[in-house]
């Protein structure tokens, strides 16, 4: 068992499934699919306690009846939640439009200002994950570098993210990266930065280091949902690394891990995971 420690969101998403593809000027109908837990800090964090970490979440929800209702949902998966700080007024729905083919819009209230306390003792922590544009988060990634794994998502602006693994989806790095995959990654992850790996859906994944690039196959899946598939693909590379795997094998787990994740029907990881897990223990 690992130590694992996640700065990502934890939300309540609101489904609405509609009837056709989304497209500008159309005309949609819609089920209301109800409200489910989400978020990569639960996307992340309930597959990495299935497969026997201790995980604990670093975020922020209102204090308000939606805070509690996610802090309850959360605690019940299994992750340690005592360091999730409540902040006053509410905590506004994610709006996630799923339309037939499985892809998903999500559209999002602006997130208030979230700041991190001084950083934890490392040398409790085997991995630190960071998806989440809480202000400090580089601070604690640059302290955490010489202790343990330092994972972490590519930033949506052109905030840096120090860390050993910068991951990344290609179509997160439209119109930001250049032919140079490496240097692009060194300059937002920093010196220490060990793998970039850049996730392509069905497509795969590819992982660039300072001497070569390695593709490794996407998990052929029958696609549910997508929401979710790239937190569960991190969770699963933690995992690996964590367990001590060369980083190729761990992204191959990691795509097992998106598989599943694409195959359910909700953004948390799906009952398929759980059941994989339990057989390889």
């Amino acid at each position: 068992m690992a130590n694992i420690l996640l700065v990502a969101n934890l939300n309540c998403d609101r489904i609405f499934n509609l009837n056709q593809t989304l497209k500008a000027g159309g005309r949609f109908h819609y089920q209301d699919g109800g409200q489910r837990l989400g978020g990569g800090g639960a996307n992340t964090g309930i597959g990495l306690v299935w497969a026997g970490h201790h995980v604990s979440l670093v975020s922020q929800v209102g204090r308000d009846d939606v805070g509690d209702w996610l802090l309850a949902e959360a605690s019940t998966q299994g992750i340690n939640c005592s360091l999730i700080q409540r902040r006053p007024g509410n905590t506004n729905e994610m709006l996630l439009m799923m339309t037939p083919d499985g892809e998903r819009t999500i559209i999002r209230p602006e997130r208030p200002q979230f700041e991190l306390p001084l950083p934890p003792n490392w040398q409790n922590v085997d991995a630190l994950y960071i998806n989440s544009s809480t202000e400090g988060a580089a601070s604690w990634a640059k302290t955490a570098m010489s202790h343990c794994w330092v994972l972490a998502q590519l930033a949506k602006d052109q905030r840096p993210r120090p860390c050993h693994v910068l991951i990344a989806s290609l179509s997160d790095m439209q119109g930001r990266c250049g032919d140079d995959k490496w240097q692009f990654a060194k300059s937002v992850a920093g010196e220490d930065l060990k793998y970039f790996v850049v996730t392509d859906g069905e497509n795969g994944s590819t992982l660039y280091t300072a001497t070569e690039s390695v593709h490794v196959a996407a998990e052929p899946s029958t696609v549910v949902d997508t929401t979710g598939a790239g937190d569960a693909y991190a969770a699963g590379l933690i995992h690996g690394l964590v367990n001590h795997l060369a980083i190729v094998e761990a992204m191959a787990e990691a795509a097992v891990w998106s598989g599943f994740a694409v195959a359910s029907d909700s953004s948390i990881p799906g009952k398929a995971l759980k059941q994989y897990l339990a057989d390889a223990t």
